[in-house]
């Protein structure tokens, strides 16, 4: 494993050993962050789930009932990634944006802006659980959530990728 990766690991306080299991095998993985990022990010959902954990009530409009979801803020991910993010969030960074994609080929796309708290309110979560539950498998392991979308057609269900792209000038 190199030693940037490593160090990174420690810094973060994700075992490497758990990081090497998944690197071996990918059925371990289970969020991938590519793309214009100082620090791909290949995560298993046990790395995920040793982070920090919010947990936000929300309306799913579809179903039209509250639900109560865990998980890991996108911002948080982003800047493990090597993100900009705060007042270092400018210029030709404006134009970046995320493809997110889920296992079922669902996409969606967002701004990196507006995925920043110094922009607006950006609970967005990377889910692992709800109703104090691990996400089935129909919409799971993980599910992006945006608790501010008025409807959920931005909702990923079975989140696998993200990845952040930077349009040229």
């Amino acid at each position: 494993m190199p030693l940037l990766l490593v160090l990174w690991l420690a810094a973060f306080g994700l075992p490497i050993a758990q990081a090497q299991s998944t690197a071996a095998g990918a059925t371990d993985v289970a969020l991938v962050i590519t793309g214009d990022v100082g620090r791909p990010l290949s995560l298993s959902l046990s790395d995920l789930q040793r982070l920090s954990h919010t947990t936000l009530k929300v309306t799913n409009s579809h179903e039209g009932r509250e639900e109560t979801y865990e998980g890991v803020l996108l911002g948080q991910l982003l800047k493990m990634a090597g993100l900009a993010q705060g007042e270092k969030l400018r210029g030709s960074l404006m134009a970046s944006y995320l493809l997110v994609r889920g296992r079922d080929g669902y996409r969606v796309v967002l701004s990196l802006a507006e995925t920043d708290s110094s922009f607006q309110n950006a609970e967005i979560l990377v889910a692992d659980r709800m109703n104090g539950q691990p996400i089935g498998s129909d919409a799971g392991p993980l599910r992006l959530i945006l608790p501010h979308d008025l409807r959920p057609g931005r909702w990923v269900r079975m989140l696998q990728s993200i990845n952040v792209v930077t349009i040229p000038n």
